[in-house]
């Protein structure tokens, strides 16, 4: 097999082969997603996992397939897949693609646009590999050339002319295969009174002689890149570094002194003349540590009358400790965990109403959770919830955890410190009505966090209301925090107004770079970077950064724990509970129905509720069945209950327009501010039916209790005493026996749902890692019914583009 094929090389009908012999439960595409994940790039998240199981909602579905357009565009390689199919041992799927790939075409030279002169000579070039005996085909638009020039792998218009302008592309085929290449433009121009033998042989053209090759360089070495061109008239060159124009570097040698981790990523050059133009390959360079041998170092105090000596043994003769410092080799960081609380206010009683805090924390969620945050996303908190879910937040941390904490809503700051404003904040709120984030960074440091990031997208206005001036507990010298702000100070921040869901202006900026394995400070830059190329934000809002991280801690480090680390099972467990939906149920009617209800959580304090018609007896024309009965405690939009699409249930776990059409229509139910529920969650099913032979319709009901689901366990509507820092930072498998009031109560149907063992780094579950997690139920009556539903996609909206935003459009997060 060639090597360096990707998966998106196959054709269709070989990644169909491939789908059905991947579509089975015992060796199939759930096992291929745990093997490919040995190479992170790879790895699925749970919502990603789930979006594939969901293709079983049409016959025509296919999760295998779903998993191979994933891994073919993250450029998956056929070598890795097959490599992953002989791990999982499933030996059909190795001889098929073995066979198949020796029959596979791939073209290896594409045809490249041109511009040529009238009278001139033209030169497209298409060429493949695979099975011996490849034809080619050349069209012209629909127009296929069959003057005898167009049979090979060349095209030659000699003399061109004007007739010959126009898209071209070649067709290569070989028995039943087939593969096109790409469109190529042939458009003439003026020139400019030279005649087409200003050179050689009346023959222009360029070839690549020289390719950029793949590096691995150290930190603080030299980077060489080499390219070189055949090209009449002479060829130019630009360099790009991840698709963007090093405007400094326009030589055939790209050439940077000193490299840092800011310079990893991928590499080519356009090269160019006055009628063509073609790439090199993509060179990827990656970035290690040092390669200057480690040395010691000696601390020195520089306070006020501290003696300046420095003991010549502790570093060699004829350097200095400073120079050491700095050649220290780089080193490789990583958390004992990592964890995050977003919060998103949105619906105030008595300030202006908010729309993106939903979709930003929806999407930050998501991809947090690829980076194996543990995630608690909670919307519209009054002031006792977010006191509560911040205490919660806090037992979540440990030495060495990476703690984040988000926040969308009205916000202010006074005197250097930032409150974030409730949704039941008066009027004329004060800093008695708001949470400091100050105070909770210094509960943060108390647990001796390995990384604080705090994430606020709400203005910094003055609020003239409150001159109480806050005094937060003593901040410790940690080198380990991050604040990132989504405007300046005295200044708003806004989102964007639109019919459909858009986020607000920081997280459509964050979400493209958060992901960036870079210092977290590095990645804020780049983020207020992109926010200042933007016409709309110009001179309105700036994202602002302050940090004291002194080390190159990333969001993206792996999670490192000791082998028996109790207070990490214990944190597992504590995330857990939290996060427990109540299990997939079939309900058995008197008249012979069977209502299947599922459940999925699009926030840890939103849940949806489906019902689906499993079974019903053939004397029975019509039936639904519809949700109802709620307790007040929690917060339904009756006029959006029992919809037939999760859209218009005002969900955004997924869109039913990107999904195939269910089989069995489902009834959709959003329950909202499940952190206010004071008691088992209890509705009724009613169900609606009528006989074939009479016209009235005829109903029967059942009330269903489900216990308290996702965050409803914790009780955050009742007061919280603040912890120690030696009481939560010493976790105990005991403390789960604690009373009712404890985070760790009423586990209920959780223990029957969830595998509560000793967990480490390297055994925690997948399932662990994401709230969004569907309960697949056992029953063997429903094994052929559709999955339960799962957050697994990013919301509809609009892209980012200047030209699209006007500013009438932008909404501030700040009223008075």
């Amino acid at each position: 097999m060639e090597e360096g094929k990707s998966i998106g090389s196959l054709t269709e009908q070989v990644l169909n082969r491939l789908s059905k012999m991947l579509d089975n439960s015992t060796c199939g595409w759930r096992q291929l997603a745990n093997a490919v994940s040995e190479q992170p790039k790879f790895r699925c998240s749970e919502s990603e996992l789930t979006c594939c199981s969901l293709q079983v909602l049409s016959a025509a579905g296919s999760p295998g397939r779903t998993l191979l357009a994933r891994l073919a565009d993250r450029s998956c390689s056929l070598d890795f897949l097959l490599h992953c199919l002989r791990k999982i041992d499933h030996q059909e799927a190795v001889h098929y693609l073995t066979y198949t790939e020796v029959e596979l075409i791939q073209i290896t030279v594409q045809p490249q646009t041109q511009q040529a002169t009238v009278g001139g000579r033209v030169v497209l070039t298409c060429r493949a590999s695979g099975p011996p005996g490849l034809s080619y085909q050349w069209f012209r638009g629909k127009e296929e050339i069959l003057d005898g020039t167009g049979s090979t792998a060349e095209l030659v218009l000699c003399p061109s002319a004007l007739v010959h302008q126009g898209p071209y592309i070649c067709r290569v085929h070989h028995r039943e295969n087939v593969v096109f290449s790409q469109w190529a433009h042939v458009r003439f121009v003026q020139s400019a009174g030279c005649s087409s033998t200003l050179f050689h042989g009346s023959v222009s053209g360029l070839h690549v002689i020289v390719q950029p090759k793949s590096k691995s360089v150290s930190e603080g070495d030299t980077l060489l890149l080499e390219c070189s061109a055949e090209a009449n008239p002479p060829a130019q060159y630009q360099w790009f570094h991840n698709m963007e124009p090093l405007t400094q570097h326009k030589t055939q040698s790209l050439k940077i002194p000193c490299v840092t981790t800011a310079q990893r990523g991928q590499y080519k050059c356009k090269m160019f003349n006055l009628y063509h133009e073609a790439w090199t390959d993509t060179a990827t360079v990656t970035i290690g540590p040092s390669s200057i041998t480690e040395a010691s170092w000696v601390e020195v105090d520089r306070s006020p009358g501290s003696p300046q000596e420095v003991h010549r043994s502790t570093y060699g003769a004829g350097s200095h400790p400073l120079q050491q410092i700095v050649n220290a080799p780089a080193k490789l960081f990583s958390a004992t965990d990592k964890v995050a609380l977003l919060i998103g206010n949105m619906n105030y009683h008595y300030h202006t109403q908010l729309c993106a805090p939903i979709a930003d924390v929806h999407e930050l969620t998501n991809l947090l959770r690829q980076m194996d945050f543990k995630v608690v996303s909670l919307l519209d908190l009054n002031w006792q919830e977010m006191h509560s879910a911040v205490t919660e937040f806090l037992l979540l941390l440990d030495k060495g955890v990476y703690g984040l904490l988000y926040f969308a809503g009205h916000g202010y700051e006074n005197f250097g410190n930032s409150f974030m404003v409730p949704i039941d904040a008066p009027a004329s709120y004060t800093s008695e009505h708001c949470l400091c984030v100050q105070n909770v960074l210094t509960r943060m440091q108390e647990k001796e966090t390995g990384l604080n990031v705090l994430l606020l997208d709400m203005c910094r206005k003055r609020n003239l209301n409150d001159d109480i001036i806050v005094q937060p507990g003593l901040l410790k010298v940690t080198a380990n925090i991050v604040f990132g702000y989504a405007t300046c100070v005295d200044a708003e921040a806004y989102e964007v107004k639109r019919e459909d869901v858009s986020n607000g202006i920081f997280i459509s900026f964050l979400k493209r770079r958060v992901c960036e394995d870079e210092k977290v400070t590095v990645m804020l830059d780049r983020v207020g970077e992109d926010m200042g190329r933007c016409q709309i934000t110009q001179g309105r809002q700036a994202l602002e950064l302050r940090s004291n991280l002194s080390e190159r801690r990333s969001l993206t480090d792996q999670i490192q724990i000791s082998e028996c680390s109790a207070s990490h099972s214990a944190r597992n467990l504590q995330w857990v509970v939290a996060h427990v939906l109540p299990k997939s149920r079939c309900l058995e009617f008197d008249c012979g129905v069977k209502v299947q209800l599922g459940f999925a959580a699009e926030f840890s304090n939103i849940m949806v509720i489906y019902t689906r018609i499993l079974e019903k007896p053939k004397e029975i024309v019509s039936c639904c069945a519809h949700l109802t009965d709620f307790p007040d405690d929690v917060a339904i939009d009756l006029k959006k209950s029992n919809q037939e699409t999760l859209l218009e249930a005002g969900s955004l776990l997924l869109i039913n327009d990107n999904l195939p059409s269910p089989e069995v229509p489902s009834l959709y139910t959003r329950i909202r501010c499940l952190q206010r529920l004071k008691r088992e969650l209890t509705f009724a099913v009613c169900l609606q039916y009528t006989y074939s032979n009479m016209d009235e319709e005829v109903q029967e009901r059942q009330t269903v209790s489900v216990g308290k689901p996702l965050v409803s366990k914790l009780n955050l509507h009742e007061p919280r005493t603040p912890s120690t820092s030696s009481a939560s930072s010493s976790f105990s498998l005991d403390s789960f026996n604690v009373p009712e009031v404890s985070f760790f109560t009423s586990v209920g149907s959780a223990s029957n749902d969830w595998s509560y063992q000793t967990q480490t780094a390297s055994t925690t579950p997948a399932s662990l890692r994401s709230a969004n997690v569907p309960e697949e139920t056992d029953c063997h009556e429903l094994f052929d019914a559709p999955q339960p539903l799962v957050a697994s996609k990013s919301l509809p909206r609009t892209q980012i583009n200047d030209t699209d935003f006007k500013f009438s459009d932008m909404y501030n997060f700040h009223s008075h």
